[in-house]
């Protein structure tokens, strides 16, 4: 006979296992369940508010100034643009860029995520000249955090023979963010 109910008394007694519940029932519980899941925080993602200049052919910090969430105030939006988390483990880090060239072709765009000052994980692309005005570059990678001094950045390379490169801004175009992974 299958139990349809979890009581106090069927469990005392050994008498739960997957052979008498349907594990493809909803089940109801009115005391605390432990240990089911896990947690993802701390966790963040920001945007850049508004286009940010560059210099060509140079990696430059990407100034993501905007918050959309962060749960536990580890992303520095004003000055340094970094993230620090006082959680230890591993994370994913991700970062998204559009970059663009004013007046001329793009030769080549990076995006880099940078940890501790030093180059992580990166994405490149070349493509030669007379190529579109604009790159959209991805870069993620899992890194793992000491929990009191580690941090990471993302930086943007655009290469163009002339014009004024710059990253977009907008949610849709630039963000950086990052997520502790369960174990």
């Amino acid at each position: 006979m299958a139990i349809d109910k979890v009581t106090s008394a069927s469990i005392t007694t050994d008498a739960v296992g997957p052979t008498q519940l349907n594990e493809a029932s909803n089940y109801a519980f009115t005391g605390t369940v432990t240990g089911a899941g896990g947690t993802t925080a701390p966790y963040f993602e920001a945007y850049l508010s508004s286009n940010q200049g560059i210099s060509s052919a140079t990696l430059t910090k990407a100034q993501i100034n905007t918050e959309i969430v962060d749960t536990a105030n580890a992303y520095d939006n004003s000055t340094n643009y970094r993230f620090t988390p006082q959680t230890a483990g591993k994370y994913y880090v991700y970062g998204n860029l559009t970059m663009y060239s004013s007046n001329t072709s793009v030769n080549g765009a990076i995006i880099a995520i940078y940890k501790n000052g030093s180059n992580y994980k990166a994405q490149d692309v070349t493509t030669g000249s007379n190529e579109s005005t604009r790159e959209t570059l991805h870069a993620g990678a899992i890194i793992d955090f000491n929990g009191s001094s580690d941090y990471v950045e993302l930086y943007a390379y655009l290469d163009v023979d002339a014009g004024n490169p710059y990253v977009q801004s907008g949610d849709k175009y630039c963000n950086f963010g990052a997520f502790k992974m369960t174990e």
